[in-house]
C-alpha cells in the first residue's frame, strides 16, 4: 500500500472545514467516497471535495471495495457501530473523540479491530501540538522540577436552536454529556498525555444558566494522576468569557499556554519569564491524519490509538459515575 483510500462517514462541520482538506490534501491520501443520509447534501459535498462516490446510507460505503480506511464524524452515540462495523469490513478506522458513550462501548471497538487486524486511532488531535510536544520536552528534562499541578479551562457559550445541526450536542442519549464530553475529553487527554495515567478522577456537573437542558452546561473534575500531581479540568457552556488555557506549575516553575490553540507558552523559573511561539498547523487535524496515514504505510500502530481514546473515556466514565 502507497496511498491509503478513504471513506468519510459524516458530513458535518468539522468534517468539511478540516477532515477532508486533509483527505483530500495529503499525498498519501485518496478521499474515494463519503456518506451522509440525506444524498443530495452527500453529492454537493463529494464534489467539492473530489470524491468519486457518496452514499447515503453508511453501510454501503464500508462495504466499498476500494476503501482502505474510514474516517467516523457523526455524533458520538453512532461511533461504535459504525467503527465494528467498518473493522469487520477489514477497514482501518480513526474515529472522532471521545471515542464512545462509555467504556463499555471503547472495549467492543478494541475488540474489533483486534480480531480483524486492523488499526483503531481517535481524533485527539492536540496531541500533535507543536506547543504540547514542548511542554512535554520540558517536563521529561525538569526544567520547572517535579509537577505538582496542572489547570485546564475551556468555556465556549453555546446555546443552538432546536433546529441547529449541533443541537445533537445537548442531547444526551446522542452525545452523552454536554460540554465535558463534547471539549473538557480533549483537555483529559492533553494533560494524561503530558502528566501520564490517572489514578482516580472525579467529577462536578451543574446547571448554571441553562436550568431545563438534558446534559450539564458546566462541567469540573478533579485528576489525580499516578505520580501525585493533581490536575483540574473546567469545561463550560454557560460562561460569556471564552477561555482556552492550559497551565502546569512544577516545584521549580511554571508553563502556561494561553490560547492552547494558538500555541504562545510562557515558561518562568523563579524570577526569569522565557515566552516561546508554537503554534499548531492551520489544519488542526492534518498533523493527525497524517500520522495515522503513515502509522498504515509504516506497519505500526497509530501515535493516539484506540487505548488512548479508552483511557480517556474511562476519566469520562468516572466523572459522569457511569
Amino acid at each position: 500500500m502507497s496511498v491509503v483510500r478513504w471513506g468519510l462517514i459524516g458530513c458535518g462541520d468539522i468534517a468539511q472545514k478540516r477532515v477532508a482538506p486533509a483527505l483530500r490534501d495529503l499525498p498519501n491520501c485518496e478521499l474515494v467516497a463519503v456518506s451522509r443520509a440525506r444524498a443530495d447534501r452527500a453529492e454537493i459535498f463529494a464534489r467539492k471535495f473530489g470524491a468519486k462516490r457518496w452514499y447515503a446510507d453508511w453501510r454501503d460505503l464500508v462495504a466499498d471495495p476500494e476503501i482502505d480506511a474510514v474516517y467516523v464524524a457523526t455524533p458520538v452515540f453512532l461511533h461504535a457501530e459504525q467503527t465494528i462495523e467498518a473493522a469487520r469490513a477489514g477497514k482501518h478506522v480513526l474515529c472522532e473523540k471521545p471515542m464512545a458513550m462509555n467504556i463499555a462501548e471503547c472495549d467492543a471497538m478494541l475488540t474489533a479491530a483486534e480480531l480483524n487486524n486492523v488499526a483503531l486511532g481517535v481524533a485527539y488531535y492536540r496531541h500533535f501540538y507543536p506547543v504540547i510536544l514542548r511542554i512535554r520536552d520540558l517536563l521529561q528534562r525538569g526544567v520547572v522540577g517535579v509537577p505538582v499541578y496542572a489547570e485546564a479551562r475551556a468555556f465556549e457559550r453555546f446555546d443552538p436552536p432546536a433546529n441547529h445541526p449541533r443541537h445533537w450536542l445537548l442531547e444526551r442519549a446522542k452525545s452523552g454529556g454536554g460540554p465535558m464530553m463534547d471539549f473538557g475529553c480533549h483537555r483529559i487527554e492533553v494533560l494524561m498525555h503530558l502528566l501520564g495515567p490517572v489514578k482516580r478522577a472525579s467529577g462536578t456537573l451543574s446547571n448554571v444558566t441553562f436550568k431545563n437542558r438534558d446534559v450539564e452546561d458546566t462541567a469540573t473534575a478533579i485528576l489525580e494522576f499516578e505520580n501525585g500531581a493533581q490536575g483540574v479540568v473546567v469545561a463550560s457552556h454557560a460562561a460569556e468569557q471564552p477561555q482556552d488555557s492550559l497551565v502546569i506549575f512544577g516545584s521549580e516553575g511554571s508553563l502556561r499556554v494561553d490560547p492552547l490553540n494558538q500555541g504562545t507558552l510562557v515558561l518562568q523559573q523563579g524570577r526569569k519569564t522565557r515566552t516561546e511561539h508554537h503554534p499548531p498547523h492551520p489544519n488542526l487535524h492534518l498533523p493527525l491524519i497524517e500520522d495515522f496515514v503513515r502509522a498504515l504505510l509504516d506497519g505500526r500502530p497509530p501515535v493516539v490509538d484506540g487505548q488512548t481514546g479508552r483511557a480517556v473515556s474511562a476519566v469520562l466514565d468516572a466523572i459522569y459515575e457511569r
